[in-house]
């Protein structure tokens, strides 16, 4: 059985019925929004964020959730697919997990109007049901990925990121969505209750420990899902190059920063910066740093009596580092 089955079992039959639901919010009079949101529904990923909804809700409440759970998970994913959507249009993006993007079959305006339905759906779904709080757990998570996004632009431009400045990128780009997925989970069984913070905490340290994973797939030889090097091409600074700028000599950092900045389309040259950054240990580093974030994730899980949903939830922590795309 695939770890991912594996981790879906104790929810399987909300899975499927979250699937309805979901669908039934994003329904529209406009047959041309039918149309793309079926598109869209069609060619979901993993639905890792509605898992972690459910799986934090069941943990939290022996193994009972309400309508507010199934609310939180359509929410935060009708908000995602709302910012995935605007994503590509943004980068230009002509594919999304293999198929083709919105923007790309139906240009620009209508996918960015796309994203604005979906946007606004997932906020009156919370209004009309009055989950305020559900609302401001999502709001707050858009505003930092947007902040996450600018801070990462801006940054590049100067290449002069340091690790605390891209842990706060990370947590604001990356992080900060499960972290709220974890922490709409526990406020939609146990509202106002401190398990809420503790559970955006685990999603937070899940989320750092998913992205560093990311990064470090630039350096890899495996088919992924982005090509090896893409990263340096696209100017981004990540935890493997950044450990490995702040700890070589100048002349080092000097070819380093050119290479970046001026030579980033050269292949070969990507090719050298690559295996420069892990002949100095910058790789090893960033696995050591994925795997404090994984066990303080599980520090946090230990809290919590033994339970399918929290044997599930561990297997989310390992999968997030060991997968292989």
């Amino acid at each position: 059985m695939k770890i991912t089955e594996q981790i879906k079992q104790p929810i399987a039959y909300e899975m499927e019925l979250f699937e309805q639901k979901f669908q039934l919010a994003m329904a529209s009079k406009v047959a041309l929004l039918n149309r793309v949101t079926h598109y869209i529904v069609n060619r979901k990923g993993k639905q890792m964020r509605p898992m972690f909804v459910f799986l934090v809700a069941k943990m939290m409440n022996n193994g009972d959730i309400s309508e507010r759970t199934y609310r939180g998970a359509s929410v935060i994913e009708l908000i995602h697919t709302a910012t995935l959507v605007h994503d590509d249009v943004v980068d230009d993006s002509n594919r999304r997990r293999g198929f083709f993007s919105i923007n790309a079959l139906w240009k620009n305006k209508i996918a960015v109007l796309i994203g604005d339905f979906l946007l606004s759906k997932g906020l009156l779904l919370s209004i009309d049901n009055n989950d305020f709080d559900l609302l401001k757990i999502i709001s707050v998570a858009v505003r930092e990925m947007s902040e996450g996004e600018l801070l990462q632009i801006e940054k590049a431009r100067q290449l002069d990121i340091t690790e605390d400045i891209y842990y706060e990128i990370i947590r604001q780009k990356t992080a900060t969505l499960i972290a709220a997925c974890c922490s709409l989970g526990a406020a939609s069984v146990k509202p106002n209750s401190t398990d809420v913070e503790t559970m955006r905490k685990f999603g937070e340290l899940i989320g750092m420990a998913f992205q560093i994973k990311d990064d470090l797939f630039d350096y890899g030889k495996e088919a992924i899902g982005k090509p090896t090097g893409i990263d340096i091409k696209e100017q981004k600074m990540t935890l493997p190059l950044i450990y490995v700028l702040n700890n070589c000599t100048k002349k080092e950092k000097a070819w380093l920063i050119n290479s970046v900045k001026n030579h980033n389309k050269d292949k070969t040259r990507v090719k050298e910066v690559i295996n420069f950054v892990k002949a100095n240990g910058g790789l090893d580093y960033a696995v050591s740093k994925m795997k404090a974030f994984q066990e303080e994730a599980l520090t946090i899980l230990a809290n919590y009596p033994e339970s399918p949903y929290k044997a599930s939830l561990k297997l989310m922590v390992d999968y997030v580092i060991d997968r292989k795309k």
